[in-house]
């Protein structure tokens, strides 16, 4: 429930960021605000064509290999045995050829869901493990992240657009107003994206813990997910992937490596893995 409720903020603070900066900018620039409205609808088209096709995107972008049961049993029936806890359906399963331990999720709904994992975390991890990391997946696709994601993309995206914009016209000749205006024009158009993706990246983070949460109680084994958290971790550090930033968030650990107890963890699509080992530990499930 705090992660529902913590969300919903989340998305308020970033809906009154676009409407106070469109409402400037509006004021500001008068008739010439109709082209953010036009690049605000391509932004809104050009996210959501991405939703659709987010499964599609993510297996070709990784050379991710849907595989049966005959050629991965195993894999298969830890699927089939949480789907059945979750109460979605069965997934496709993929796999991705590379040594860097780590999965993900993707598809629209769970009824377009698509799970991956890695070879490198199969010879990692026990299998009470990997049903944990499984679960974490099937959590992010029975809570619709992918939604979620897509529609945080869309607001900030929109953000950047409207700020851009401004900034542009305010430095070469857009608006009347020389004095006061011309300052919170582009004081905005600067504080404002870089609060759109402090704010992204902060429902990101919410949505891991949450997954976190939703695994621990499909799999009924929060000590496993801690632990093949823990594995995945020093896994990455010591192999980094080589993997577009766009495309971070998605996996279950950020796929570049740890970052320290710094101000660089606000810019972080995943929480601090400590946070996250130490929440799961804690947990009981009954």
């Amino acid at each position: 429930m705090f992660s529902k409720i913590k969300t919903l903020l989340l998305f308020n603070v970033l809906t009154f960021l676009l409407i106070g900066i469109g409402y400037l900018v509006g004021s500001f620039f008068e008739e010439r605000f109709l082209g953010v409205a036009l690049f605000f609808l391509i932004a809104i088209a050009m996210n959501f064509v991405s939703y659709f096709y987010s499964d599609k995107i993510m297996l070709k972008m990784y050379g991710a290999r849907e595989v049966s049961e005959h050629e991965a049993p195993e894999l298969h029936s830890i699927v089939d045995e949480l789907v059945v806890k979750a109460g979605i359906p069965k997934p496709k399963v993929a796999i991705v050829e590379s040594s860097t331990p780590n999965a993900f999720a993707t598809g629209r709904n769970p009824e377009k869901a698509v799970v991956a994992v890695t070879t490198g975390i199969l010879g990692l991890l026990s299998r009470d493990e990997l049903e944990g990391v499984i679960a974490h997946e099937l959590g992010h696709v029975k809570n619709r992240d992918i939604l979620i994601g897509t529609i945080a993309a869309t607001i900030a995206g929109a953000i950047f657009i409207v700020a851009n914009y401004a900034r542009f016209f305010a430095i070469f000749g857009g608006g009347d107003d020389d004095g006061g205006g011309l300052i919170g024009i582009l004081a905005m158009s600067i504080i404002a994206p870089i609060a759109a993706m402090m704010v992204q990246l902060a429902i990101s983070r919410t949505r891991e813990y949450k997954a976190d949460e939703s695994g621990a109680q499909i799999s009924g084994k929060p000590w496993a997910l801690a632990s093949a958290l823990g594995k995945l971790q020093m896994g990455v550090n010591a192999r980094p992937m080589d993997t577009n930033p766009a495309t971070a968030h998605m996996f279950i650990v950020n796929p570049f490596g740890a970052k320290g107890k710094t101000l660089l963890n606000l810019f972080s699509t995943h929480p601090p893995m400590d946070e996250r080992i130490k929440r799961l530990e804690e947990l009981r499930i009954f």
